[in-house]
Order: C-alpha cells, then structure tokens, then sequence
C-alpha cells in the first residue's frame, strides 16, 4: 500500500518552493514520519524509505536540535536499492517544539518540527496540575505552535466546569476544550483543528489517555492503552518514540511520550506570553525593570495582596524566570560573567551598606 502522498503530508506553497534547489540537485523531498534504531522513517511519493542522516550532515550540526526530527522536511539521496535513503539537507522549520533535554546538560531536543498545534493534554483526574500546564504553555508559545488545550477524563471528574475555570485563568486567551476520550465525549470540538494538511502534536504526561485518544481519532486501535495506577493517577509510557500518522480526515498526528519532566528552552518569548496577565500588570510598575520582589512600587505585588493575582501564580513566574535566566548563564559564557560580577556587588553592598 502506496499510503499518503507528500502534498497530502503538507508539501505546498512556501514549502515546494524552499526545496527547488535541493531538486536542482537531484534530491528528493520527504518528510519524516517516525525514527527507531538510529534509522528515519521517512515518507515520500515513492511509500516510505528507510534513511541514515549524511556524516556531512552531522558534522555540520552545532548540536542534536540541527539533525531532523520527527515533523521535518528533508532532502534525500537515494541509495542504489532504491530502498533506502541518505538525508543531505533538512529545509527551514516553519516551528519547533524544544526543551531543555534531561539531565544537567544544556542540550536542546527538538520534540517535534512543522507542527501548526499543539494539544497539550491534562487529566481531570489526579494528573491535574495548572502550574505544570504553566510549564507545557512556555515551551508551546515559544514553538510557533498554536496552543490548545485538551482537559481529558471528564467522565471521572465530578466538578469539570471548575477545572476548567482554572485552567482558563493559566491559559488567557489559549482555547481549552472538555473530553472524555475513552467514551468518545468532546471529539467533535476538536474538528476546527484537525483540517486536511494540518500537523497537531499531542503533548502531555504518562497517563493523561494521549494514546486513548489517538485511537478514538484514528477509528482504530493503534496504540495500546494501560490503565493507571489507583494511588496517584498517573500510568506508564504507552508510546514509546514519535510517530506522524494520518488520521482519516486528512489532518496529520504526532503523537509523542508521556513526558516525566519538561525542561524548559526559551528566550523569554514564551514565559511572557504565558504570563500575560503578570506582564500587562508589570507595565504599572514603578521601575521598568522591576523583578516584581520587593521593589517599591511593584504593581504586580500590589494585586498579589488585593487578590487580583492568585500568589502561586506569580510563584510560578518566578520559578520559571529563574530557570531560564540559569539556562541562559549556563549558555553563555559573556553572560555567566556578568550574573557573577552582579551577584559580587550584591553581596559587597550587602556586607557594606551605604550610610545615609
């Protein structure tokens, strides 16, 4: 079976254009559908290949975020099988879902490429956390993805609309939508997203029921689902690696790992548009660059203490801010020197006060 063509995997307009010099070449355009024992799965008009990643490739790479990933379009040479492949080239990505890989390492890894959604998906069971959806919206705005939100297992949760109030107010301006994916509850309002051509990624911890859901939207059993465990909600990995599947409306699915942490990689993009609602109260600060901790006329402080600003979310801002300003000393070294010399002269003024 031939399976899906690449106009059909979301090869046109911008994208057709961007690969004519590789053509010119002799290459062929193909898109990467899946990866496992170090070989790319990778679809093209042909059916799919087999690929290795080319050593001059790899050399080039200044990291594993530069080599391609799931999502990706890439430019490949035929072998003279004709069943395998060599990738040369991987094309622009219009979006990339990044994070800090595990470990102490500062390592980018890329999640998933040219993808136009993201569906973070949330249990309404005991897997319901707003602070680390918090995390999950950061790294979702920073992609260029648009974010929507999925809050699953409405059937186990006896206050929804509560829940979701909650979420809304993390998630300003972020559509969230209510299923129930075992039963098959809310599907239909996912439809808006899940149009001909258009990649969405699922995205979420171990046991929000991504894998569930997959099936329901395939209308067949592809992955296999685990129950969780009674004591905390929360279950295994059922999927095991990344996979771009066509579901049978046209829409593409990456369906991804349940992620145990998510690291953040950002350059502040992402954390301001999660944090709306702290970045608009900021502009009413004394100082423009307030840290919003105990400068004097702090505006975001001074709703924290009349209630406009719950004060775990302003925690939360402070918890996230921080780590990445640490992933970016850890980053740059010009920028490492001046976090120490600043906090030197933290330490002297605080060993030697000014005498007013």
């Amino acid at each position: 079976m031939k399976g899906p063509g690449l106009r059909e995997l979301g090869l046109a307009g911008a994208l057709a254009e961007a690969f004519a010099p590789f053509a010119a070449e002799g290459l062929l355009p193909g898109r990467v559908v899946g990866g496992h024992s170090g070989l790319l799965r990778v679809r093209t008009d042909a059916g799919e290949l087999l690929a290795d990643v080319a050593g001059g490739l790899r050399h080039q790479a200044c990291g594993p975020a530069d080599l391609p990933t799931v999502g990706d379009w890439v430019a490949l040479r035929l072998r003279d099988d004709g069943r395998r492949a060599v990738v040369n080239a991987v094309l622009p990505r219009r979006t990339a879902f990044v994070r800090r890989a595990a470990g102490d390492r500062s390592v980018a890894q890329v999640l998933a490429a040219n993808v136009d959604t993201v569906f973070l998906v949330m249990g309404l069971d005991g897997d319901f956390n707003p602070r680390r959806l918090e995390r999950a919206l950061v790294l979702a705005w920073e992609s260029g993805a648009e974010p929507v939100v999925l809050l699953n297992k409405a059937d186990l949760c006896p206050e929804v609309e509560a829940r979701r109030s909650q979420v809304e107010a993390v998630a300003s301006g972020v559509p969230v939508r209510v299923i129930a994916a075992k039963p098959g509850e809310g599907l239909e309002a996912l439809a808006p997203w899940l149009t001909p051509g258009r990649t969405v990624a699922l995205l979420g911890s171990s046991g929000v029921g991504k894998s569930t859901l997959v099936n329901r939207l395939l209308g067949r059993e592809k992955q296999k689902t685990r129950e969780v465990r009674e004591s905390d909600q929360r279950g295994r990995h059922t999927t095991t690696h990344r996979e771009l599947v066509l579901l049978p409306g046209g829409a593409l699915l990456l369906d991804t790992p349940g992620l145990r942490e998510i690291q953040l990689w950002s350059d502040g993009a992402g954390l301001e548009a999660t944090f709306e609602d702290v970045q608009g109260l900021a502009a009413s600060c004394r100082f423009g660059n307030c840290g919003h901790v105990s400068e004097p006329g702090c505006a975001v402080r001074a709703a924290v203490e009349d209630g406009r600003l719950p004060s775990d979310r302003l925690a939360s801002f402070h918890k996230l801010r921080a780590e990445l300003r640490a992933m970016e000393v850890r980053e740059d070294p010009l920028r490492r020197r001046e976090e120490r010399n600043r906090w030197k002269a933290v330490h002297k003024a605080m060993r030697h006060p000014k005498r007013g």
